[in-house]
């Protein structure tokens, strides 16, 4: 666990901010590989995905908020704080945020939504399993306690100051059960990538994929907020059950004549 990649005097660079930035940039060249496999303009595409980045940023600030709406409400200055603007947030919220402002722009440029939503599909997973390493780095997104012979024990004051993470306790590593996942999905969606794929088909098994691991996740990981309806499941395994759902749906849905492949929409 190392929360500081580097620092000079009071200067520090997170590691966090620094793995989920390389996240973004490896995930955003791979798409733009894919893209131009298949003849894509490379620049609309990379346009795009620093939109959706900005878009997922705030999305999932805000479903942190969101879930975290009794602290913030007693607390409104840690909105801004440097603690809250380092925290991951919620990526189920940055994930919606960031669909609804491609399609925006996907419907803007006159791009089929579900044939490049493909193109990204391999670069989310593989930037996202970055990104968890940065969350295991900075402490934050914990498991519970736990006596398993991987158990992680964090001992960062750092990171128990900025995230309360808990110290000396030996705990589920939660963040690279999915960083592993998420690895795995990477390959497993860039091993199926072909431009004669049906539109859709990629985007759908990554929903499908990446919500099953985090529903799994979801039962060894600590959560200060009580699951609604008084059930088992939290928040964020419901929010997964939606988006398996969707990924099923894309998957069995029966092609409609044109949407074998192709990103220009018809």
């Amino acid at each position: 666990m190392f929360p500081q990649l580097l620092k000079f005097g009071d200067f520090w660079l997170p590691t966090y901010g620094f793995l989920v930035t390389a996240g973004f940039l490896v995930g955003l060249w791979v798409t733009a590989r894919l893209a131009r496999r298949e003849g894509v303009n490379a620049e609309l595409v990379i346009n795009l995905g620093v939109y959706c980045a900005l878009a997922g940023i705030a999305g999932a600030k805000l479903l942190l908020f969101v879930f975290d709406w009794e602290y913030y409400a007693r607390h409104p200055g840690e909105i801004l704080s440097l603690s809250t603007l380092q925290a991951g947030g919620v990526f189920q919220g940055g994930l919606v945020f960031a669909l609804a402002t491609g399609l925006f722009y996907l419907r803007k440029q006159k791009m089929s939504f579900l044939a490049t939503a493909d193109l990204f599909a391999p670069g989310i997973a593989l930037g996202h399993a970055l990104g968890r390493v940065g969350c295991f780095s900075a402490g934050c997104c914990w498991g519970q306690q736990c006596d398993r012979p991987w158990a992680v024990t964090f001992t960062s004051s750092l990171a128990h100051e900025r995230f309360g993470t808990p110290l000396h306790v030996p705990l589920h590593p939660t963040q690279l059960y999915e960083a592993l996942a998420e690895a795995v999905v990477f390959v497993i969606l860039y091993l199926r990538y072909s431009p004669a794929r049906r539109r859709g088909s990629l985007i759908g098994l990554y929903l499908i994929l990446y919500s099953t691991v985090r529903f799994a996740v979801e039962f060894v990981r600590a959560h200060d907020q009580p699951n609604p309806f008084g059930g088992p499941l939290s928040t964020t395994q419901w929010i997964a059950l939606a988006l398996a759902g969707a990924g099923v749906w894309l998957l069995a849905r029966r092609a409609a004549p044109g949407t074998s492949s192709g990103v220009a929409a018809p």
